[in-house]
């Protein structure tokens, strides 16, 4: 019951809701930088939310190289069913706006991997602008 209730309770901030939803949308491994560009917080933001949603279950983490991605644990019965609620239950216009900038930085990525890493906004948009130009 205490597993269960850390879940809820993780799952009462919009913030990591918002994550959540990402990952659900986009179904893939996702880093802090493309997260960081996608919800537009700052890193100390999508680290904290992401140490919570982690200690409660919802992700593990792969290294690779100098990246840590973080990967949606849908495998327990008790995941499936509140990430389903999730996927089924959740939409806003935030929502949408947060999943079309991961879309244009995930266009970023080569081999389906982030190779671009922290950047100023500028500088993102003008890549993302050449990528979209290619």
């Amino acid at each position: 019951m205490d597993k269960l209730i850390e879940k809820f309770k993780a799952l009462s901030d919009e913030t990591r809701l918002r994550i959540l939803n990402l990952f659900l949308k986009s179904g893939k491994n996702l880093c802090v930088c493309e997260l960081m560009d996608a919800l537009q917080l700052p890193q100390y933001a999508i680290s904290k939310a992401l140490t919570i949603l982690k200690s409660a279950d919802f992700f593990t983490t792969e290294k690779e190289g100098t990246w840590v991605y973080y990967k949606l644990k849908k495998e327990s019965q008790e995941n499936k069913n509140i990430l389903s609620f999730i996927k089924n239950n959740l939409s806003s216009t935030i929502l949408d706006q947060d999943e079309e900038r991961l879309n244009k930085r995930l266009m970023l990525r080569e081999k389906d991997k982030c190779v671009v890493g922290i950047i100023p906004e500028e500088d993102l948009l003008k890549l993302i602008k050449e990528k979209i130009e290619d």
